[in-house]
């Protein structure tokens, strides 16, 4: 299983709460932190996520990073052409107060029916596969190797694959047979750059995730 970073992390701010607290009548904290996130306007290239209760502020990430998402994408396209899904990235994946803007996920072509009420992003219910390419530095490491997994694992995402530039000389780890109730996963299956990784379910089922898009091993000096 990929190392764990359990450091804060380092290019994010967070607004933590504690939810134990509700003044009498009030809204609850979660209700806060919602409106809060909603409300925030932010500099280009700057994005806001509710993850685990907490808002997180990230910039985008580096060439490298976009470099990836955007090659993983174009196969993606290629593999889905003739399919009812299709590899979309840039919008919020709500779940249960949570709000989440993955580098790429797979959903069906026609979401009108799990947009939500308020229209500002689609119902997790619609995401068949995620995918988070790690960025540099400790918190955001922290973010996708560990709260992301177990937020995606309490909503029941099929398949979350995690492209690693920072575990050892890089890896890709794909994990399926999510369990809610633990916020965690069944199916972990962690290779080396290099070492080509096929998609075991859902739509994307049979699309190998090749050294093509993730590079070679990067040796660490």
């Amino acid at each position: 299983m990929t190392a764990l970073a359990h450091e804060r992390p380092e290019t994010m701010t967070e607004i933590r709460t504690e939810p134990q607290y509700r003044p009498e009548n009030g809204p609850s904290l979660d209700e806060v932190v919602w409106q809060a996130w909603e409300a925030m306007e932010l500099p280009e290239g700057y994005r806001a996520e509710i993850i685990e209760g907490a808002i997180e502020v990230s910039p985008t990430g580096r060439f490298s990073h976009g470099q990836i998402i955007n090659l993983l994408r174009d196969d993606l396209v290629v593999f889905l052409k003739d399919g009812d899904f299709a590899a979309r990235s840039d919008f919020n994946v709500i779940h249960k107060g949570s709000a989440w803007i993955p580098d790429l996920f797979i959903v069906p072509r026609d979401t009108e029916r799990y947009i939500t009420a308020d229209g500002v992003g689609i119902s997790a219910a619609a995401v068949r596969l995620v995918v988070e390419v790690v960025s540099p530095g400790k918190r955001n490491q922290d973010r996708d190797r560990v709260k992301k997994r177990r937020e995606y694992a309490r909503a029941a995402i099929p398949v979350y694959v995690l492209i690693d530039d920072y575990d050892d000389e890089g890896t890709v780890t794909v994990l399926t047979e999510p369990r809610p109730e633990k916020a965690d996963w069944v199916g972990v299956h962690r290779v080396p750059y290099g070492t080509e990784v096929t998609i075991p379910e859902g739509p994307a089922k049979g699309f190998v995730v090749t050294e093509a898009i993730t590079g070679p091993a990067r040796v660490r000096k």
